[in-house]
């Protein structure tokens, strides 16, 4: 039996020194190991460079304090979600600095200088939120269970909303995938600092965090610098194509009064650009060709030519090992919490089906014909779920599986919770406390907790955890390889 948990603890406050190529970092040491908190990995993006690509950061010659969390990207307030506490997801908020882009880093020892020690899996994680919130900070990502298990685990901050992802016809697009991109280069060159294997580097991310993982599969610049990649509720059907992404420049132009440009935003605070990126929900990107591949649910993703998952269709990350997967009931975060599902109709259901799919009736019939006994509320989430997330993540599982000669394996995480009264359900963000091995937090637990009352089965989250970890090892997460012939979807907390 492993020994429990105590992130809080500390066992020695002066902690280690570890000489990255840009200076010296002094992390805090841990009941599991030592953390470094809020290490740059690039140039603190100020002014103009919010909306440029990733500088080197400027050398530091004294020791740097990495031994708490540091700055986060400008964005909005979020915690409560209709009734539903979702501060353990979302973190603290903006947390002012110029300084955020930056990694946490989780070692299994110290074993900077020990030349006797074998390099350790890595594991490189990207957070959610919709590409507009979200940080490091965020209780669910403390990665001590990773760093107990001998993984190094590297957590990134990236930019986020305006000068993350909008569409700016003087600066790069997808912004905040650059920054990931440099994220990643700064682990293979400084990851065997901190006892990490530069050869055995797993990406992995949730939602936004998942869509940018895909990304980075599909894009060229991604070669060779990660061996292994888990998207977790987000699939390869995410991005908006450029004419998309226009709207929503057009529409901040408008809320600011006026041409949005790299040139002319990077005269306006950030403060004023989170207020905006507030005022931009609801907006139609739908075009004459394509309908919005996130339903109106967020007004920024990645800006790409042809989706991740076409693209590794055709070839794209095929030497990467794949883990991908979703959950049975995504759909319920975004309508049990604002109270939606109890009076759910059959309009609301084809209203639902006509946010992704030209032939709604069509698609409510085939739902209905599958499901003959389901309610319209669970019609109403599994067509949501799936229009958001679960269509994209069988793509991107079926591209991969007919492309790439190393392993694909799918997931569906199945436990529920009965938080909301037993509406939530296995949501949208539920997989995560069992990913991270964190079921144990208090603030996860409670009637309008994610969790609920009813705590998870004994040995569900470890046998979780140790599945991400086992992948991150040997590229073998404990189940059967998803694949053309044979497609294998493996349930996780399936009964619960």
């Amino acid at each position: 039996m492993r020994p429990p948990l105590d992130p809080t603890g500390s066992l020695d406050r002066v902690g280690a020194v570890v000489h990255t190529s840009r200076g010296p970092v002094r992390g805090l040491r841990r009941p599991f190991g030592t953390a470094f908190r809020s290490v740059p990995y690039a140039a603190p993006p100020v002014g103009a460079r919010r909306f440029a690509a990733p500088a080197p950061h400027e050398r530091w010659t004294s020791v740097r304090d990495a031994t708490r969390p540091g700055p986060t990207a400008p964005q909005p307030v979020r915690g409560l979600f209709g009734r539903l506490d979702m501060s353990p997801y979302f973190g603290p908020g903006w947390r002012p600095g110029p300084d955020h882009l930056t990694v946490d880093v989780w070692c299994p020892a110290v074993l900077d200088g020990a030349p006797d020690a074998a390099p350790a899996p890595v594991m490189v994680f990207v957070h959610g939120g919709g590409f507009v919130a979200g940080s490091t900070s965020a209780p669910l990502y403390e990665g001590s269970a990773f760093a107990r298990d001998g993984v190094v685990l590297v957590t990134v901050q990236y930019r986020l909303g305006i000068p993350g992802f909008l569409h700016l016809p003087d600066a790069p697009d997808n912004r905040g995938l650059l920054d990931v991109l440099a994220a990643l280069r700064w682990v293979r060159e400084e990851i065997p600092r901190f006892g990490g294997d530069p050869g055995n580097v797993t990406l992995f991310g949730q939602s936004a965090g998942a869509v940018l993982v895909g990304g980075v599969l599909a894009d060229p610049a991604g070669q060779g610098l990660i061996r292994r990649a888990v998207v977790q509720s987000g699939g390869g059907t995410a991005a908006f194509t450029r004419e998309q992404a226009r709207i929503v420049t057009v529409a901040v132009g408008r809320e600011l009064g006026l041409r949005p440009a790299a040139a002319t935003l990077a005269q306006v605070v950030d403060e004023r650009l989170v207020d905006v990126t507030g005022r931009l929900g609801g907006a139609d990107l739908r075009t004459p060709d394509h309908r919005d591949p996130l339903g109106g649910l967020t007004p920024f993703s990645l800006v790409l030519e042809r989706q991740p998952a076409d693209a590794v269709a055709a070839g794209a990350g095929r030497a990467v090992d794949l883990l991908v997967g979703s959950n049975r009931d995504e759909g319920s975060l975004y309508l049990a919490p604002l109270g939606l599902l109890p009076a759910t109709t059959a309009d609301d259901v084809h209203r639902t089906a006509a946010r992704f799919h030209d032939r709604p009736d069509d698609v409510v019939a085939a739902y209905r014909s599958r499901s003959p006994d389901a309610s319209l509320a669970q019609l109403r989430t599994a067509i949501l779920g799936d229009g958001l997330f679960g269509d994209g993540t069988r793509r991107l599982a079926a591209a991969h599986a007919a492309t790439s000669p190393g392993g694909t394996f799918a997931y569906r995480f199945e436990w529920c919770s009965d938080a909301l009264g037993g509406q939530l359900g296995a949501a949208h963000v539920m997989e995560l406390p069992f990913v991270f091995d964190r079921v144990d937090l208090p603030t996860l637990h409670g009637p309008d907790a994610l969790l609920g009352v009813t705590p998870p089965p004994e040995g569900l989250a470890d046998g979780v955890h140790r599945a991400w970890v086992r992948f991150a090892a040997t590229g073998d997460p404990g189940w059967p390889h998803h694949t053309p012939g044979r497609p294998h979807v493996q349930p996780l907390g399936a009964g619960g």
